[in-house]
């Protein structure tokens, strides 16, 4: 979850590293650290903090601006607090080496003890300097070999990049479970754990599997892996530019994406909805007619905001085309032993395309014979190689730590997979081309819950110093509910829960006073008169009731307390003109209790580690 970038070529390292740590601050921003070759040692600076601190600190150090080669590191911890001692990168005790690391050692302590038994000193409590010194340890002249040998010892996820003082302008890399992108230059190459921090440089990039291992220098690779010899990893083009990672005059990365989803949901439409057949067209999928009409169950994997927008897509492809279809959240997949068949299509969700979770589900549905399908937005990531077949969502870069147009984008495919589905069964081409133009009408949606932006601001002030509020749903409005909840608690602190409108009587309804508001989803659809219901039993308890309403529904609109209106249109869509209203109603609140929205504390963008 942390910020890997490494530059060898002939121009000046530290401009390069600097300008990728603050590309990839949203994946850790707790600490920050470089090393660069001098002709002396290894220099290393790390600062607690941003990047910013950094930088300061560097402001001091001029005689480090002219070295062509060197790592750097932006952290979110893992173990040990946010300290200087703790940042990365850590050096190796005797030899002269420096690394930066993300993922967990898990075999740490037991690697610490082996290490400070042979005179190994540490300064950190992390499990990257036991790695730092493992490599150090068994270093004879030879980066490449001292860092397999090194692995081989080790337990757990890693990214790493590593130097050394006697192997000038060299780095070694090496992946496994955590992703490491190589940008390829003129004379030049970029390591970084994400293509935000080479996008500036280059577009061409080469994405390493697990366990490969490569020596770099300057444009010179050698990839192998860690077990055999020398291999060929191809070359992709990274599909979007580095103006779509800037925050283009808006105040937040956030902000500026809520207002992309318009754009970003026709990006993930465009050339994927044949209307004259009324299907969806996702050849991805690499699943004919037959083999869809043969499916037996559809089970989606995923987490968090992944995981709310699979339970829209099971709510969908049970209404339409008549599939079994469940959830699972990925963590506990392959620990509870699931029951998978051959005739099973597990989906696995994940914006990144690197969530460690989602990716082991991924690897235990492959091992147990199911079809598996990546929907990922990250094109060229681990997640999209092993499945082999899938949905890329084409909805951009999302820098922002909280997930919103990535959201919108698994929710626009997922209700496509229901039409092809529902299409290769019993649904008729009329209703097909009926859903084809529902599904073409959602960035036209989205742009009018945007323009509501200033109400719904104005809104956001009568509950900006709540510290606890509830979100109800019913039907497709339960998985809005959870991922309404998780976007206000993720970016204003506001303790904040997403329970089905029915479940209020089971016990949460003992909490509710006049310090804790409810957020009703209560727009035309099956179920709205039962969540009025609930909205009037919320309000006997002095709760005051936010409803999210239809436009032109006056008996909502006149039941609950305040109202934000989306525009009229089936349950299965109105999904996302939902959610778009509850983004902006977070966004606001967080804003106005001044918290830090594109990074909030604790949390990080890519979760690469179980």
């Amino acid at each position: 979850m942390c910020g890997i970038v490494a530059y060898t070529g002939p121009r000046p390292a530290l401009p390069v590293l600097l300008s990728g740590l603050k590309r990839l601050e949203y994946r850790g921003y707790d600490s920050a650290g470089i090393a660069v070759e001098t002709q002396e040692r290894i220099a290393i600076r790390k600062a607690k903090g941003k990047v910013s601190e950094l930088v300061k600190l560097l402001g001091e150090s001029s005689d480090l601006e002219t070295s062509t080669c060197g790592i750097a590191h932006t952290r979110w911890a893992t173990h040990g607090p946010p300290t200087q001692e703790n940042a990365h990168p850590h050096a190796g005790g005797k030899q002269g080496i420096a690394l930066v690391h993300n993922g967990i050692i898990e075999n740490h302590r037991a690697l610490r003890e082996k290490l400070s038994s042979v005179g190994y000193v540490f300064l950190s409590e992390t499990d990257t300097e036991v790695l730092a010194h493992l490599v150090d340890s068994l270093y004879q002249g030879n980066l490449v070999q001292a860092l397999t040998n090194a692995l081989k010892e080790v337990d757990g996820t890693f990214g790493i990049a590593v130097m050394a003082h006697s192997e000038p302008g060299t780095l070694v890399v090496a992946r496994r479970g955590s992703p490491i992108v190589l940008g390829l230059g003129e004379g030049e190459t970029i390591v970084a754990s994400d293509a935000s921090a080479i996008i500036k440089h280059t577009r061409q990039a080469i994405y390493l599997d697990d366990n490969d291992i490569a020596c770099i220098k300057g444009s010179e690779l050698d990839i192998r892996t860690l077990d055999s010899g020398t291999v060929v990893r191809p070359a992709s083009e990274i599909d979007w530019s580095a103006d779509a990672a800037e925050k283009g005059g808006y105040e937040h990365y956030m902000l500026k994406e809520i207002f992309e989803q318009p754009e970003a949901i026709r990006n993930t439409l465009r050339g994927r909805l044949d209307r004259d057949r009324g299907n969806a067209i996702l050849s991805g999928l690499g699943l004919s007619p037959r083999e869809l009409s043969d499916l037996h169950r559809v089970l989606i994997v995923g987490c968090g905001t992944s995981m709310n927008a699979g339970l829209v897509g099971e709510y969908a492809i049970e209404d339409f085309a008549g599939v079994l279809a469940e959830v699972e959240q990925a963590a506990e997949f392959r620990y509870r032993n699931p029951i998978v068949n051959p005739s099973d299509l597990v989906v696995a969700i994940s914006q990144s395309g690197e969530t460690a979770d989602t990716l082991a589900a991924v690897r235990e549905a492959i091992d147990k014979g199911a079809l598996v399908s990546g929907l990922v937005n990250t094109v060229g990531s681990t997640i999209a190689r092993e499945t082999g077949r899938g949905v890329y969502l084409h909805a951009g870069p999302e820098i922002s730590v909280a997930s919103t147009k990535a959201f919108t984008s698994q929710v626009s495919v997922l209700l496509m997979m229901a039409l092809k589905f529902a299409r290769s069964r019993r649904m008729s081409q009329e209703k097909g081309r009926r859903m084809v133009k529902e599904i073409e009408d959602l960035p036209s949606l989205v742009e009018a819950v945007l323009a509501k932006n200033d109400e719904i601001a104005k809104v956001a002030e009568r509950y900006v110093d709540q510290q606890s509020a509830f979100f109800i749903g019913r039907g497709y409005m339960y998985p809005v509910a959870l991922e309404g909840a998780l976007k206000l608690k993720e970016i204003s602190y506001i303790h904040a829960e997403g329970y089905h409108a029915a479940e209020l009587k089971h016990g949460p309804i003992a909490l509710l006073e006049e310090s804790v508001p409810v957020i009703a989803l209560c727009n035309e659809g099956p179920g709205k008169d039962k969540t009025l219901g609930n909205v009037a039993e919320c309000q006997a308890r002095a709760s005051r009731v936010l409803g999210i309403v239809t436009e032109g529904d006056e008996e909502a609109i006149a039941t609950v307390d305040d109202h934000i209106t989306i525009p009229a249109c089936p349950m299965h869509t109105s999904v996302i003109p939902a959610t778009v209203a509850l983004q902006l109603l977070s966004y606001h609140i967080a804003r106005l209790r001044g918290c830090a929205i594109d990074q909030p504390r604790n949390l990080a963008k890519s979760v690469t580690v179980e």
